[in-house]
């Protein structure tokens, strides 16, 4: 995509001890998985439909985000979409996936230098450790946190659970993701944020001029070009 990196290198060349991931989108392709589990919930409830190409935008936002903005649910209409959703999901589609193309060489890279990894997602926690731990990021990180069942946590909770964890200053963190939400959660936290563009939300026009990144990478391989120049 021809991005300026000129002006950018110095800030990424900082002594980051913790990376932290998002899941869909940067690590994962769910897309398969997540709009057959859409498209059946609103089969069920038997509201309007939309074209496969419109349903991506559920992709990479809180669930219930997407049904309340897209189909105007609320209160007990939403929580019961939602919960179709979920039950189709994470029982039936949710290993309907695909790790990004050298995603794990990014991993290894982050291992073989002492760099700690840790993965803030909006997908359930349960899920989110099911489906990592399913395609193996496991046997690189055993920090996960996710969402909530009720969905009382921002992108910023989520992400801040895995600072805690490990307990160094802001400025040694890297947030890693796709949408705006990720950017948000981060800039929140007054942390570093690296954009990618090979997963939904930028790679749908969501605009990076809007907001605060410190780096763009449109393959995961260019993550590591951040830190390896």
């Amino acid at each position: 995509m021809g991005h300026n990196k000129i002006n950018i290198l110095y800030k990424t060349m900082k002594n980051y001890k913790l990376i932290i991931f998002d899941l869909d989108g940067t690590l994962l392709d769910t897309t398969n998985g997540v709009v057959e589990s859409v498209i059946y919930t609103v089969r069920q409830l038997g509201l309007p439909e939309f074209t496969y190409k419109e349903y991506l935008s559920f992709i990479g936002p809180p669930i219930p985000n997407s049904f309340s903005n897209r189909y105007e649910l609320a209160g007990e209409d939403l929580k019961h979409a939602v919960t179709i959703f979920r039950d189709k999901y994470y029982e039936n589609t949710l290993f309907e996936a695909e790790p990004y193309p050298h995603i794990f060489d990014v991993f290894t890279y982050f291992k073989n230098n002492d760099i700690h990894t840790a993965v803030a997602t909006y997908k359930v926690e349960y899920a989110a450790l099911k489906v990592l731990q399913h395609f193996h990021f496991d046997d690189y990180t055993d920090i996960i946190f996710g969402a909530d069942t009720e969905n009382r946590l921002s992108k910023s909770d989520i992400i801040m659970k895995c600072v805690h964890k490990f307990n160094y200053p802001k400025e040694q963190v890297l947030m890693i993701g796709d949408t705006m939400h990720d950017a948000k959660g981060a800039e929140n936290l007054d942390i570093d944020f690296l954009a990618v563009t090979y997963g939904f939300g930028f790679k749908k026009g969501e605009d990076l001029s809007q907001i605060k990144h410190v780096a763009v990478a449109d393959t995961p391989l260019e993550i590591m070009d951040w830190f390896n120049v």
